[in-house]
């Protein structure tokens, strides 16, 4: 189903920029409040490798669909073993608007780089105003990209599970200046018997153009999660409700993305894919085709899936 082209590219970008990384592994400044990692015993220069050729069949099976991906490789000199999920630290916006974010891990701050914004640039794109929010890192205080914000940019709404990687006031602050509506609440996985938060929004939820997939068991505040619907119900999605254990495959963090002739297409890994049932998946695919790759190592040492390895460009380009 399609909408009007305009709502569609409101919402949904064929251009996505991804990293490819040099020294991916396990973070350990990460790994403290990302439940979702997993140490493996294999050598970092293995898992780094394997990374690398889970990413390169990504771009691939991406590219083969009609999405443009400017692929960025990641330095040498950077101890940034993250580097591969860039929508953390940055945003592109229709206005011309690039949005800087404050890391809660010190060396994903290393990631942030202004040679990556020329290389848009240089590629016709317009950036006119950047809004950076990283002084707040002196404070201790964080806002991860859009791993922490859900932009309804069609709506001009923002969902955000608060953290340790998403704070209130920098989530209100971010809505002000870009004038939308946000939508707090508090999500948590049971780890190790505990309730604890998640880390990041966009694993425990997925908004598409006329749907949303998302972990509602994983919102305990029964208002926050009736208001969460409500928000959702009244924008006409579709919600596509998935288990903890599901969103544990990563079956929250995906995204949709526009391929030839503005074609969509929900991008999530193999793991999420395997995840869900047939009536998960015929309810997705009443929308758009369901497009997967393996990101085993990926996810595995860096608790993060195929929405965290890309970050959309919605940037206008230059007239010639």
């Amino acid at each position: 189903m399609i909408n009007n082209i305009n709502d569609v590219m409101k919402q949904i970008t064929n251009t996505i920029l991804m990293v490819r990384p040099v020294r991916f592994r396990m973070n350990e400044q990460t790994a403290v409040n990302n439940f979702f990692m997993e140490d493996i015993d294999i050598q970092n220069q293995t898992i780094n490798a394997k990374a690398q050729q889970e990413f390169d069949a990504f771009v691939e099976i991406l590219r083969a669909k009609g999405v443009n991906v400017i692929v960025v490789d990641d330095t040498k000199e950077a101890d940034t073993p993250d580097s591969i999920f860039p929508n953390n630290w940055i945003s592109f916006h229709s206005d011309g608007t690039v949005g800087l974010y404050p890391m809660f891990a010190e060396n994903r701050r290393k990631e942030r780089r202004e040679d990556i914004l020329d290389l848009l640039e240089t590629k016709g794109f317009l950036i006119k105003n950047v809004m950076d929010y990283t002084a707040a890192e002196a404070e201790g205080l964080f806002l991860e990209g859009t791993g922490s914000l859900l932009l309804d940019r069609e709506h001009q709404k923002v969902y955000c599970a608060l953290s340790a990687r998403a704070d209130e006031d920098l989530v209100i602050e971010f809505c002000e200046d870009f004038d939308c509506l946000p939508i707090i609440f508090s999500a948590f996985q049971t780890y190790e018997g505990k309730r604890l938060p998640i880390y990041h929004t966009n694993v425990m939820m997925c908004l598409a153009l006329n749907f949303s997939v998302i972990c509602l068991d994983s919102i305990d505040d029964l208002k926050e999660r009736k208001n969460v619907v409500k928000n959702l119900k009244e924008d006409g999605k579709e919600i596509i409700a998935i288990t903890e254990e599901q969103m544990h495959h990563f079956a929250g963090n995906m995204l949709q993305v526009l391929g030839t002739d503005a074609m969509p297409y929900l991008v999530m890994s193999s793991q999420a894919y395997h995840s869900l049932t047939p009536t998960q998946i015929k309810a997705i695919e009443k929308y758009c085709e369901i497009v997967h790759s393996s990101l085993d190592t990926i996810e595995t040492c860096g608790g993060g899936s195929a929405r965290c390895m890309m970050a959309e460009v919605f940037l206008p380009k230059a007239k010639t």
